[in-house]
């Protein structure tokens, strides 16, 4: 009977072990390594598509860009008089002086566009609604209008 030498059966279990163990360590490493490896920083492969994928919109509402507002114009609350007389006699009332007569003045409930006509001081100035041509108004107000309107945002609603 010819035997086998014992060398060669420990060698076969070992060839076996250590093809096994390679399987393994490269079995390990496809595991562990990411599908989307991107290769090394000096190379001259890239990846990113740039410009050519679509951005992805952000969440939530989108921006609203407001309309400029008109200047000049009176804000809610201003007073518009028909006469520089009733605005005279609107201004003794406030003071709590007795006025004769009624006064023709409005107050303004929405921010409304004008023109000046003419300023008699800082804060006596003739205007003229800018609305259509049948809503024009002229009339004397009291309200400061400065030259240029204000610097940075600015809201109707404050």
């Amino acid at each position: 009977m010819i035997s086998t030498p014992r060398i060669f059966v420990v060698g076969a279990h070992l060839g076996i072990l250590a093809r096994l163990g390679i399987l393994i360590c490269v079995g390990t490493l496809a595991i562990a390594m990411p599908a989307d490896a991107q290769p090394p920083s000096d190379s001259n492969v890239s990846f990113d598509a740039g410009g050519l994928m679509p951005k992805k919109p952000k969440p939530g509402l989108p921006d609203v860009k407001s309309q400029p507002l008109a200047w000049p114009r009176l804000d809610p609350g201003a007073v518009l008089c028909r006469t520089e007389a009733d605005l005279q006699k609107l201004g003794a009332r406030r003071r709590g002086e007795s006025v004769d007569g009624p006064i023709d003045c409005q107050i303004i409930r929405a921010a409304t566009a004008i023109s000046i006509l003419q300023r008699k001081g800082p804060g006596l100035a003739e205007v003229q609604t800018s609305n259509s041509a049948a809503d024009a108004m002229t009339g004397w107000t009291d309200a400061w209008l400065p030259d240029k309107g204000r610097v940075g945002p600015t809201s109707v609603s404050r």
